[in-house]
């Protein structure tokens, strides 16, 4: 399961973090307070789009109202929230993580850190669904991370480079002044890479 790589990888800690993903009927999202190395397919909750429990035995992950403000404000279908260590630590300290590296644009651009709120609560899901516009990640702060995508796999693949983006960049403001590059030249790597089909299969 992605939850035990994102604990593995030390993109989350303990119970920390939670996945979900769109289905027909619904929300799957993981349970509450699961190590992730001792859960299964079977403690998957799924809940419906108003935020009730309609499958699954466990009590939901407590960020169901910010994994269904997701879903409701953009069309993805899967979502990844971790606290992983550096993107919390520029949290603290950050209103927007730079483009400091041109692979931002495969987050939709610089990341947006959103305003604090207690976990769990409508304010906290109302700030995130609005950091995550034309966004496919953002930072919570004094909190986490939290990244979306098509499929849970690209979710996560988003969680890991979001988290390099935020090591690289805390490394450079160890040692200067992080050069960023301009939305100019992030259009460029735009254009760049849809005239060689970058990442694309023949």
């Amino acid at each position: 399961m992605l939850s035990r790589r994102a604990s593995s990888s030390g993109l989350s800690v303990g119970t920390s973090g939670n996945l979900s993903i769109r289905v027909d009927s619904g929300v799957l999202i993981t349970p509450s307070g699961r190590d992730p190395e001792r859960a299964d397919l079977g403690d998957i909750c799924l809940m419906d789009l108003d935020g009730s429990q309609i499958g699954g035995d466990l009590d939901p992950s407590s960020e169901v109202p910010m994994h269904l403000a997701i879903y409701r404000t953009s069309d993805a279908d899967a979502v990844v929230h971790t606290h992983s260590p550096y993107a919390t630590t520029l949290s603290l300290t950050i209103d927007e993580l730079p483009a400091a590296h041109y692979t931002i644009n495969g987050l939709g651009g610089p990341v947006r850190v959103a305003p604090y709120a207690t976990f769990g609560t409508p304010q906290l899901a109302q700030n995130i669904a609005a950091a995550l516009t034309d966004r496919s990640a953002a930072i919570l702060q004094n909190h986490g991370a939290i990244t979306t995508g098509a499929s849970l796999q690209q979710a996560f693949d988003r969680a890991v480079l979001l988290e390099w983006l935020c090591t690289l960049h805390w490394r450079a403001l160890q040692v200067g002044r992080p050069k960023i590059l301009t939305e100019s030249e992030l259009a460029d790597v735009r254009d760049q890479s849809a005239r060689l089909r970058y990442g694309s299969q023949r």
